[in-house]
């Protein structure tokens, strides 16, 4: 004997879970909604600048060290830019042995070098990165930049050096730079807000002499230059102000 359907309950039954789907939707809709005019009309503004902060990156661009001169308008000190091997200690390998070895086909690094870095690496412990060989030629810049991602913390970058072409005459007078140690980040520390900010990404800074004595007109003014990334992380476009 076939049981007799009762189908206006059937029909109540799917006429309630087809209004409690529908509501579910239109909550869920509802609720996208609103977090869509959360994040483009209440934040919008914060949200822009974030997105442009992650886009464009702003890092210093040191001037180039002025020259001195005598009275009479000869060169007693200049500077000049070449290409430098730099290593972060903290992203390069902490095998410094094995990674000298690896990089010596590709450019010689003498003991000199070495001891050089190692005296540094123990001096300025918090520095971002640290030449290991200075002054390289094209060809040795070539060769590395082919291999580089073999040696992740391990690039080139241009820095500028000082000339000094009377060599020791007048070396008292003239004086010398050196990078920025704890002796001078202290001193630094009664600067005004202004003149340090002038210093940013400066590494050396007069220690004698000459040097030492009108720092804050060899060193010039700090300038700036955006950086425009892609999402990889590939600079696209450069300004400078």
């Amino acid at each position: 004997m076939s049981e007799i359907r009762n189908v206006e309950g059937d029909l109540h039954r799917f006429r309630s879970r087809v209004i409690a789907a529908g509501a579910l939707v239109l909550l869920c809709f509802a609720l996208l909604c609103a977090r869509l005019v959360w994040l483009q009309v209440v934040r919008h503004d914060d949200l822009a600048l974030q997105a442009e902060a992650n886009r464009i990156t702003v890092v210093p661009l040191v001037p180039t060290r002025g020259q001195i001169v005598d009275r009479n308008g000869v060169v007693l000190a200049s500077s000049f830019s070449a290409y430098t091997l730099e290593v972060s200690p903290r992203l390069a390998s902490a095998d410094l042995e094995r990674l000298v070895q690896d990089l010596q086909p590709l450019v010689e690094i003498s003991a000199r070098d070495l001891r050089r870095f190692r005296r540094l690496r123990e001096e300025f412990k918090g520095a971002d990165t640290l030449p290991l060989r200075t002054r390289l030629t094209d060809a040795d810049v070539a060769r590395f930049l082919v291999q580089r991602h073999r040696f992740p913390g391990v690039d080139v970058s241009a820095r500028l050096f000082r000339h000094y072409p009377m060599g020791a005459i007048g070396g008292h007078l003239v004086g010398t730079i050196g990078r920025i140690n704890e002796a001078d980040q202290r001193a630094m520390e009664d600067w005004d807000e202004d003149r340090l900010a002038n210093y940013r990404g400066t590494e050396v800074i007069g220690k004698s002499g000459l040097e030492q004595a009108y720092e804050q007109e060899l060193h010039g003014l700090t300038g700036f230059e955006e950086i425009e990334t892609s999402a990889g992380g590939r600079t696209k476009k450069l300004a400078f102000f």
